[in-house]
């Protein structure tokens, strides 16, 4: 009978971190190879711990776990991407804070799921290098979706299966799409369907099809990053049946950035 292994190698995002007992780290990652999961850091909060500085939100990392008596521990880590400079911009730092809500909330523990990891991989440098962070975020946001199983239609409406003509419509969150004029005017929901403009469908679309290379020059108006910002950022608290903390925490950053003296 095969000996069950007591080490695993993974590599994995951390997502965030909590104090546990006296010097120890509760870790939440999203990992390559498991999916979410939580692991102890025994010492992790000591001075000089070679734990910790591997362990902060945000860093894609290379662990050793531990097996322990309910979850694992952390024998060791070395960090592989640290993405500190998301330090030096407030606003960036709360948009990577999102994603890994985004992914803590989407997934369950132990459910593996590679497409989401490469895409976070791939989203948290972007913000840490000063990458326009609404159009990263919202490219994130729509890619998240098609990997959960939640890709949104666009392209015909939601009610009558009809083409959408060029015109603007509405978003509908309980039927995972758009929905024409003519439907939106007889269609009884527990949530009120959004407008949305031709303009911000438009974008959804070309952000649905297209690899972040080919959308990466793309220039997006003021009122469009608007308003796919307050439909994207309902439609997931909805799909995730709960209210988001990190878009609070935009808005103060945002009105703390208006509020300063030139």
């Amino acid at each position: 009978m095969a000996r069950e292994a007591r080490t695993q190698r993974v590599e994995g995002i951390v997502l965030k971190h909590a104090d546990f007992g006296e010097a120890d780290r509760l870790v939440t990652l999203f990992t390559l190879q498991e999916g979410k999961l939580r692991a102890i850091a025994k010492g992790a909060r000591k001075p000089g711990s070679r734990k910790g500085g591997h362990l902060e939100p945000f860093t894609r990392v290379s662990l050793l776990l531990g097996k322990g008596r309910e979850i694992p521990m952390v024998e060791q880590a070395e960090a592989l991407e640290l993405n500190t400079a998301l330090s030096n911009n407030l606003e960036a730092l709360g948009y990577a804070a999102y994603v890994a809500e985004l992914v803590d909330k989407f997934n369950g523990d132990h459910d593996e799921n590679r497409g989401v990891y490469r895409l976070t991989r791939d989203t948290l440098p972007r913000l840490a290098a000063g990458e326009d962070l609404q159009l990263t975020v919202r490219f994130f946001e729509v890619k998240l979706l098609e990997h959960m199983g939640f890709r949104p239609q666009l392209h015909h409406c939601v009610h009558c299966g009809k083409e959408i003509q060029p015109e603007d419509q509405y978003f509908s969150f309980e039927l995972g799409g758009v929905l024409c004029p003519s439907c939106r005017r007889g269609h009884q929901a527990a949530s009120r369907p959004l407008p949305i403009s031709l303009g911000a469908l438009k974008v959804l679309r070309h952000l649905q099809r297209s690899t972040y290379a080919q959308v990466r020059g793309l220039n997006l108006s003021a009122p469009v990053q608007r308003e796919l910002e307050r439909l994207m950022n309902t439609y997931v608290s909805y799909l995730a049946e709960r209210n988001l903390n990190t878009p609070r925490f935009l808005e103060r950053v945002r009105r703390g950035a208006k509020a300063k003296p030139d």
